[in-house]
């Protein structure tokens, strides 16, 4: 299961934006720091509408649709790196997630407490993120240290150490880890460290109902400063986010349509992260059940069979595969295969967004 930690200073609207996301969940939104003391974690189902369809052409007993949890991970400070505030704690929550969502505050509210006294998105972001790199320099110094005696004798630590010594400098230089170019074996071994800046970053832009639409001056500079790292960046409102609960589910489209938005910003968020990851989704269908599977862009059709079951990969024989598009069109899985239409893939079939497969192997 993807998961995703949700970082920022205090006060920037992180669990109200969880709470959101997780309409269940319990994280106390309070106007004062460290309201998150532990993180707080959430399941979520990722919208799609495709599975409706599939399931109503199938008949399907059950829908099962593909799922992303969320870490709310307390505010971070200046001096997190050194354990100020609940710095060390959080950090370590941290390191355990896939990517990291840096919500930054990009509206104006006199009755909702800044730290910094200011609204100010590019020197909060940047707080955040020198902290992660310090966190990230004093580990990579301190691998470093023990490896000084492998290095001597072993290849592999030479490897490793040149790798390190590289993102050192960047580091350094207050560079993320992840604009640094690796080697298979090279990200291979420094994978362990689970350094913080190594990790893929969304920044969500938290801006009043009424920036939603177009967004402001503070996003456009988070944009900016998102190009320049090879980030992403989703335009999200908490508030209206947490509107968006309090109203049923066939009145949130009229709600958003009124702000001149399509989608809320739990699609936004994880199609974004879909995006920065590289993932793709593909289905399967029947009377049972429909359901997504999340896989890497180009796994081929055993690797996507051994995210069901690692059996599957191992006796992989060939899979029975169409478009979703396709099979909706053919109205059947029996008439698109009188026109056609429905495929037999080999191994080294690449799996293509929204593919829907039926795979054969030996048990």
């Amino acid at each position: 299961m993807l998961k995703a930690g949700i970082v920022g200073l205090p006060n920037v609207g992180k669990s109200t934006l969880f709470n959101a996301l997780v309409a269940n969940a319990q994280a106390q939104a309070a106007n004062f720091p460290f309201c998150t003391i532990e993180p707080n974690t959430g399941v979520v189902a990722v919208p799609d509408p495709r599975l409706q369809q599939l399931s109503d052409l199938s008949g399907s007993r059950e829908i099962i649709p593909t799922r992303v949890e969320f870490v709310d991970i307390a505010g971070l400070v200046k001096g997190a790196s050194q354990g100020e505030g609940l710095g060390n704690k959080f950090l370590a929550n941290i390191r355990e997630v896939d990517a990291i969502v840096h919500v930054v505050r990009c509206f104006e509210d006199d009755d909702v407490i800044h730290v910094s006294g200011s609204v100010d998105p590019l020197r909060d972001a940047e707080v955040i993120n020198l902290e992660l790199a310090l966190a990230d320099l004093a580990q990579v110094e301190k691998r470093r240290e023990r490896l000084k005696k492998q290095v001597r004798t072993s290849k592999e630590a030479q490897l490793e150490d040149g790798a390190l010594e590289r993102i050192q400098a960047v580091l350094e230089q207050g560079g993320a880890a992840r604009s640094v170019e690796l080697a298979e074996e090279e990200a291979a071994l420094i994978k362990p460290l689970g350094l913080l800046t190594a990790k893929p970053i969304i920044y969500a832009t938290n801006v009043s109902e009424n920036d939603l639409a177009a967004g402001n001056a503070y996003v456009e500079k988070v944009v900016e400063l998102a190009a320049k790292e090879g980030a992403a960046t989703v335009r999200i409102s908490a508030q209206v986010e947490a509107e968006l609960i309090e109203l049923p589910e066939d009145e949130r489209g009229e709600f958003l349509a009124g702000l001149g938005v399509e989608e809320g910003g739990l699609q936004s968020l994880i199609r974004a992260t879909y995006a920065l990851l590289g993932l793709r989704t593909y289905f399967t269908t029947g009377e049972k059940e429909t359901r997504a599977w999340t896989i890497q862009a180009g796994m081929t059709a055993p690797q996507a069979a051994g995210v069901i079951h690692t059996d599957f990969e191992r006796g992989f024989i060939r899979a029975q595969t169409i478009g979703w598009q396709q099979l909706l069109e053919a109205g059947s899985l029996a008439e698109a295969r009188t026109r056609g239409w429905l495929r037999s893939e080999g191994k080294d079939y690449v799996v293509a967004e929204g593919d829907v497969m039926e795979f054969l192997f030996n048990v």
